[in-house]
This record gives structure tokens, C-alpha cells and sequence, in this order.
């Protein structure tokens, strides 16, 4: 569908709104008449040429046959469509046998709507048509937007026409309604100050992804083949990917059938792809509306080819409880297993964080491929995603764990970045991902980057954000560089760019280093003081101490109201169990009696300043034992926390003695290939006691995070990158954790250097001079400036 042709349809059906709609409707209310007329004309236009045969055949069903209940096949045998109207009208007749009564109208308009068949009915159920009709019905305007859709000057059908003045009218195709959609979309909520949801995928991107995806396997496709998409929107898609292995003229052409699946959640755009389903002869019943997250509508089917623009930066946080069980993972399409540092499988999280699910879609078609065993070509799949998809998320995160799984497993084959402001309602950078579970020998276990960013044309107007797109040689030449799987730098500004890598590029380690606690501590009055509060509860108990005194141990109730006001007062925004923490006896007297215990070891400990920690702690135990104390291991921290702090000239604190023997220790030296002396190194401290390793508490404030290539040895880097500038640092290997990230600025940036400044001050010379001469030009023909503003004194 060209753009002309796209935008006169646009302006018609927007003039239908403007001329028939305004003061019956808001202008963001538009939407819910005019997009359910625009199929319901597809359709009726589609069935005006058979309808004689349809009554026929109702008639024969009924007088002759007598049937108590339609023979639906017979019916739709009659329409050639997979619906059917029993009705004997149809729009043009109810425009045609129309009267000044809009009640009789309606009536038989209703007679009409109820005549469809049972597909057609959730159409209108899903566009809530009938109470449309009966508002315009009331408002009187029924008669007129009736009148503009049965017009012989405009053409709804995928069919060409000609106009009553024998001009051609073009067809419009799925696609064209899919365009048609998004543009009236991007009106009705530009009207209503809303943001489209939908982003319809352009023409060319569709065929740049079909292209991708059947090519390289154009002779040898299934001898029957299924085609989902999990966000369908309004089937595009599918159907243009239908069209592509169809086309004799695109040399690819299928022999066998093809059969289309898909979900959406919105009832319009769902509505819309099942009627162009319908048309089109495809099983209408494949198509399912609701979320594709929650319900798992095509359990236990795989599919061939999966092409799909999910939504992306949406919530699925309504979602979750379909999906996970607190921390576990109970739909099974998003389960998966992946091997720690240790090479240890286990159970990995596979969610994205809730506010943007378009990994979880992609999961979904992975969780879709058949596998060798049912298809000799595995499965195919193109996605597009924005950038978070490439690196959102850190090591051991869902995004970060569904991009390993994929990479590991080597399903992807190439990532093409598209151009900016390529897409119809949003103008940020978008990418096709393409997997595949049957890779080409030539590509199993690499990647393909594709940067496509700056290849593409500028259209004369622009569509919504849509100010560029892919000319037929842009496509071509993106293919070909998939195709052969080649690096190409880019020349120039503009151009294609290509690189090629192994999958454990992609990937790194997150290494914790760690180094040692070292405090010192002291008992004093003012230390201590503040274990009279608890610690996430401090300023409103210390101002509840200093306002009521007392008793806030022996009446605290009485004081809850005036207590929990000063909080309201102030802000502090307590949820309701630390509230009831707050006012409660029992908490009360719990920091009380902890600031007593504190109180004693004072006593007996003294105020002695200590700079080895680990010291100070026996002595705490020792007095303990000599009070009989038995404080809780958690109050016995309260405490210790309260009168210690960091100093680096301290002692190092001791957390306990490991020990690593025999066996034990050699699997261990073999596992990090090192030698017994550079344990220390992974935080293990010979003691002089043979097998016996020292361990030291860890400072969580000086701890920091080293981010490894996969190919790289972590010792080595430890050795070279760390070490030298904080010796006493050590490597906690139990923490470490496996990430993904894929950047294209990474690898497609070229820095270009500034210009030297003699030739940016050239530049500014040569606009003055410019100037200088344009103002002579303007203000003296000839005369200088300033010498015409010396005469006038200006």
C-alpha cells in the first residue's frame, strides 16, 4: 500500500469522525465507531456478492431439508468465506431501504449484526458495535455514517474496484488495514492525550525479517508449516509472512499448507487480525485473544517459524502471579537450569524485572521450538526488542540469565540494529533478534552483529515518528551480509556494518574481592546509648523517649495516638507492622533490657579502647559467662555494632579457621589451578597448622565487584588487575556469578577526533567575513557597515 493511497483512506475515514461523529462523540471516543465500521465493511463487502446464494441455501436448509439447526459448512460453501451472514441484509441494503426513523434502523441494523455467523458475532462483541449502534441510533446519526461507509468512492475490501467515475480504487490488504489502524490510533489518542500503545511494524521490516528467516532455508522448507506470533496486534505479520513463502515472484514458494497462529490482548486489534484471518481463508479459531503471559494458549504445540514485535517497556506486574510463586518459577515455559562458577545445574531465575516483560514473549517462543526429532530445520525465530533487551540486568539477573540460556544453548544467530525513527509510533533504536535451534555448521557457536542504524532513506513526510525507512536495496544488502556471515566495517558516515564473534564474548564473570574487617571498638555512656531505640525505628523513639519519659515502658498505649501523629506530622511513612513495632510493650522493653546488658559489660569491661577486635569479643564473651547473660546471637551483635567502628590501622577480624586436607585440598588446588600458597589469594590464610586456613570477616563497605571476560582466567586477572593496588584484597569465589551483555556501541563506536583548533578558528574568521559582506549587501549596497551606521549615528 503506498503512502498516497494510505493517507486519502486515512483522510476519508477521519472525515467520516469530523463530518458525522462531532458533538455525539469526544474526539478520543472516535475510535470505538469507526475502527469496528471499518472491518464490519470489510467483511460485508466481502459477502455482498454471494448473499442471493446464502439465502438459497438458508432457504433450502429450512424448507427443504428441514434442518432445525443451520448445516454451517453449507452456509459457508454459499458465502465462500469462513462466515456468513443469514440476515437479508447487508449495509448497502440498509442504507438503500433506510427511512427517516432511526429506531427502524436500528432494528434492522441489529437484525443484521445478530445474522452473522458465530466468529463474526465475537468480532462485535469484542468492538461492543451494538451499543454503538443504538448511540448513534439515539443521536440520530446512524443514517449518515452508514451513508459514508457503503460509498462507492472508497474501497475497504483486499480486492480492486473502480469508483462510479471509472477510477481505479486499490485494494486494502492486512497490512494496509494494519498501517490504516495505527495512523487512526495515533489521531483518536493525539485527540484524548493518551500514548499509543501499539507500535505497528513496518512493511519493510517485515519483509527484512521474513527475508532473514525463510532464505536461508528456501529449499528445503516443511512440506507443511506453522507461522506463530505471541503479540500479534492486528496480523500483519503473519500474513505478510504468509504472502512472502506463497510468492512465486520472490522465489520462495511453498508446496505445502500454512498455517497461522497468534495472541493479543486487545480487543480491537485482536477483533481486526481475526477478521483479516477470515478473508483471507486461515482458520480464524488459531488466533486467541488475552495475555500471551498469563495462559499458556498454545501448551504443548510447536511451531516452525515464529516472528514477532512484542511490546516492550510494559508492566507485567498484573502477570506475576501467573508466572511465579514468590521466588519459584511455576510456569514452565519460563524454567530454566543453568551451571554456576562450580559447574553445578541448578534452577536460574528467567524473569525480566517487572516493569518490561518483551524478554518474557521471547522466552515464550523458545519454550516453542521443535525440536530436531519433529523437524529436521528445528525452528526459526525473529524478534524485535529496544536495547534493554541487549543489557539490562546484571550477572545472575533475569535478563541477564535469558540472554546466557539462549547464547549457551547457541540459538542466536545475528542481531541486526535497525534506524532510528524506523517505526511508526516510537522513534528509539529497535533490533531483530534471529534464533534459530538448527544452526548452519558455518554458524554454530557465533554471533552475528549487523549494524544497519545508518542504512535507509528519508520519506517526504513523515508518518507519525516514522521519518525513514528501508528501500528494497537496504534490504537486499542487509540479507546478503546475514548470508555470508561476513565482517564488513562501515565507510563513511552511512553504510552497513558486520562483526562476527563467539558466544563466550558475550559473556563474563562478576568476581567479588573482598578485604578484611578491621575495627576497633570501646564501651562508653554515649556508644551505648542508642540501644535504648531500635535502629530502623530511631527518630520517632527517641522523640517519644524525650516527650514521655518512663513511660514508654510502663504505658505506652496511652500515647500511641500522639505518638503516631508526630509520624504522620514528620512524614516518616511507617507501614503498618513497624506502626505497631512503634507503640508496642514488648519492643520497648526489649531495647531497654538491651541497653542494661550493655550497661554491665561497661561495667565490668571498662572503657578501654581496643584495636584488635578480635580481643575485645572475648573479653565481651567472658563477662557474658560471668553474668550469666545469655543474650541472643542477633543482641549480642547489636551491641558489639554499637560500640565498634572501621579503622584501617586496626587488626584484621577473624571469622573462624577452615580446614582443607587431603583429598579435599587437592580437589580444590586442581579445580582453581593453583598452588597451596596462593590460597591466600581466594581468602584462605595458612595458619602454620597443616590444613588449617584463617578467614577473615569481610568490610562490606570496601568490598567491589570485578567484571571478567568469560575467556579470560580469573586468577590471572585478579593477579594482574587488582592485587597491585590493594594487596591485602582477596577473591571470594563463592559469590561469583555468570552475565551476558551485548553492546553495539561497544562495538561499532569510532571515536572520531576533535578538530585542532586552527582550523575551527579559520572557520569562525571565514563566517565573519560572510556576514560582514551580507550585511554590507543588505544595509549599504557597497557602503560599509560601518561606515552607514558612522552617518546615521546609529
Amino acid at each position: 500500500m503506498n503512502h498516497s493511497v494510505h493517507n486519502k483512506l486515512v483522510s476519508f475515514i477521519w472525515s467520516i469522525a469530523d463530518d458525522c461523529l462531532r458533538d455525539v462523540y469526544v474526539r478520543g471516543k472516535y475510535r470505538d465507531v469507526i475502527l469496528p465500521m471499518v472491518v464490519l465493511r470489510r467483511l460485508d463487502a466481502l459477502l455482498e456478492p454471494t448473499k442471493d446464494a446464502v439465502m438459497e441455501e438458508l432457504a433450502f436448509q429450512k424448507d427443504e431439508a428441514g434442518f432445525t439447526e443451520w448445516d454451517e459448512n453449507g452456509l459457508m460453501q454459499a458465502s465462500g468465506y469462513v462466515f456468513y451472514n443469514t440476515s437479508p441484509w447487508t449495509l448497502q441494503r440498509l442504507h438503500n431501504t433506510a427511512t427517516n426513523s432511526q429506531q427502524i434502523l436500528q432494528g434492522n441494523f441489529e437484525e443484521y449484526l445478530n445474522g452473522f455467523s458465530a466468529n463474526v458475532k465475537e468480532i462485535i462483541e469484542k468492538f461492543k458495535l451494538k451499543s454503538q449502534v443504538r448511540h448513534m441510533a439515539n443521536k440520530d446519526v446512524l443514517l449518515n455514517v452508514l451513508e459514508k461507509f457503503t460509498s462507492s468512492y472508497i474501497n475497504l475490501t483486499p480486492f480492486e474496484k473502480v469508483d462510479p467515475d471509472g477510477r481505479k480504487l486499490q485494494p486494502l490488504s492486512n497490512l494496509g488495514m494494519g498501517y490504516v489502524f495505527e495512523e487512526l490510533i495515533r489521531k483518536f489518542n493525539e485527540d484524548n492525550n493518551e500514548e499509543a500503545g501499539e507500535h505497528f511494524t513496518p512493511r519493510e521490516v517485515i519483509d527484512l525479517m521474513t527475508h532473514i528467516i525463510f532464505d536461508p532455508i528456501k529449499d528445503k522448507l516443511p512440506p507443511v508449516m506453522t507461522i506463530y506470533d505471541p503479540a500479534c496486534g492486528s496480523g500483519g505479520m503473519l500474513t505478510e509472512s504468509q504472502n512472502f513463502i506463497k510468492d512465486e515472484e520472490g522465489g520462495i514458494r511453498a508446496k505445502g499448507d500454512v498455517y497461522l497462529y497468534g495472541k493479543e490482548i486487545n480487543d480491537e486489534t485482536y477483533a481486526i487480525c481475526k477478521s483479516d484471518m477470515m478473508i483471507k481463508g486461515n482458520n480464524p479459531e488459531n488466533i486467541r485473544v488475552g495475555s500471551t503471559l498469563s495462559t499458556d494458549e498454545f501448551a504443548g504445540t510447536s511451531f516452525d517459524f515464529m516472528l514477532s514485535n512484542p511490546p516492550y517497556g510494559k508492566s507485567w506486574a498484573s502477570e506475576q502471579k501467573y508466572i511465579k510463586d514468590g521466588k519459584d518459577i511455576i510456569d514452565p515455559r519460563f524454567q530454566i537450569r543453568l551451571k554456576d562458577y562450580w559447574g553445578v545445574e541448578d534452577d536460574a531465575d528467567a524473569t525480566p524485572r517487572s516493569s518490561d516483560g518483551q524478554l518474557l514473549f521471547l522466552m515464550e517462543m523458545v519454550s516453542k521450538m521443535k525440536s530436531k526429532e519433529k523437524s529436521a530445520s528445528g525452528s526459526r525465530i525473529a524478534s524485535v526488542h529496544n536495547g534493554s533487551s541487549l543489557f539490562t540486568g546484571d550477572a545472575g539477573g533475569g535478563e541477564s540469565n535469558i540472554r546466557r540460556y539462549i547464547i549457551e544453548n547457541d540459538w542466536l544467530e545475528a542481531i541486526v540494529q535497525l534506524p532510528n525513527n524506523l517505526f511508526y509510533n516510537t522513534g528509539i533504536t529497535t533490533y531483530i533478534w534471529i534464533l534459530s535451534n538448527n544452526k548452519a555448521p558455518h554458524r554454530q557457536g557465533k554471533v552475528q552483529l549487523i549494524d544497519a542504524g545508518q542504512l535507509y532513506r528519508k520519506l517526504r513526510k513523515n508518518l507519525g515518528n516514522k521519518n525513514c525507512e528501508f528501500a528494497p536495496e537496504h534490504i537486499k544488502e542487509i540479507v546478503q551480509v546475514y548470508t555470508s556471515l561476513e565482517a564488513i566495517e562501515r565507510e563513511g558516515e552511512s553504510g552497513i556494518a558486520s562483526q562476527i564473534f563467539d558466544n563466550a564474548d558475550f559473556g563474563y564473570y562478576k568476581v567479588t574481592i573482598d578485604r578484611p574487617k578491621r575495627l576497633k571498638a570501646q564501651f562508653t555512656e554515649e556508644r551505648i546509648a542508642d540501644l535504648r531505640f531500635e535502629k530502623s525505628l530511631r527518630e520517632p523513639m527517641t522523640w517519644a523517649y524525650t516527650e514521655f519519659g518512663e513511660e514508654v515502658y510502663t504505658n505506652i498505649a496511652a500515647h500511641e495516638k500522639a505518638i503516631l501523629e508526630y509520624c504522620e506530622k514528620n512524614e516518616l511513612n511507617l507501614n503498618a507492622k513497624q506502626a505497631k513495632v512503634l507503640t508496642s510493650k514488648e519492643i520497648w522493653q526489649k531495647q531497654l533490657d538491651l541497653l542494661n546488658s550493655a550497661s554491665e559489660l561497661l561495667a565490668m569491661i571498662g572503657t578501654e579502647e581496643f584495636s584488635d577486635f578480635n580481643i575485645f569479643r572475648e573479653k565481651v564473651d567472658a563477662a557474658l559467662k560471668k553474668l550469666s547473660n545469655k543474650l541472643t546471637s542477633s543482641e549480642k551483635n547489636a551491641i558489639l555494632n554499637a560500640v565498634s567502628w572501621y579503622d584501617a590501622s586496626a587488626e584484621k577480624v577473624i571469622k573462624g579457621i577452615t580446614k582443607f586436607a587431603g583429598e579435599k585440598l587437592e580437589k580444590l588446588l586442581n579445580y582453581l589451578d593453583s598452588k597451596e600458597g596462593q590460597l591466600a589469594d581466594y581468602g584462605y590464610f595458612p595458619t602454620g597448622k597443616k590444613g588449617e586456613y584463617l578467614q577473615y570477616e569481610t568490610e562490606s563497605d570496601l568490598r567491589d565487584t570485578e567484571n571478567v571476560p568469560l575467556k579470560e582466567n580469573i586468577y590471572e586477572y585478579f593477579l594482574k588487575e587488582v592485587k597491585p593496588h590493594v594487596s591485602e584484597a582477596w577473591i571470594t569465589l563463592d559469590a561469583t556469578k555468570i552475565g551476558y551483555e551485548i553492546s553495539f556501541n561497544k562495538y561499532f563506536y569510532r571515536h572520531k577526533p576533535l578538530r585542532n583548533i586552527e582550523d575551527v578558528a579559520a572557520d569562525i574568521l571565514a563566517l565573519e567575513v560572510e556576514s560582514d559582506g551580507l550585511i554590507r549587501e543588505i544595509l549599504g549596497l557597497g557602503i560599509g557597515a560601518d561606515v552607514l551606521m558612522e552617518r546615521t549615528d546609529v
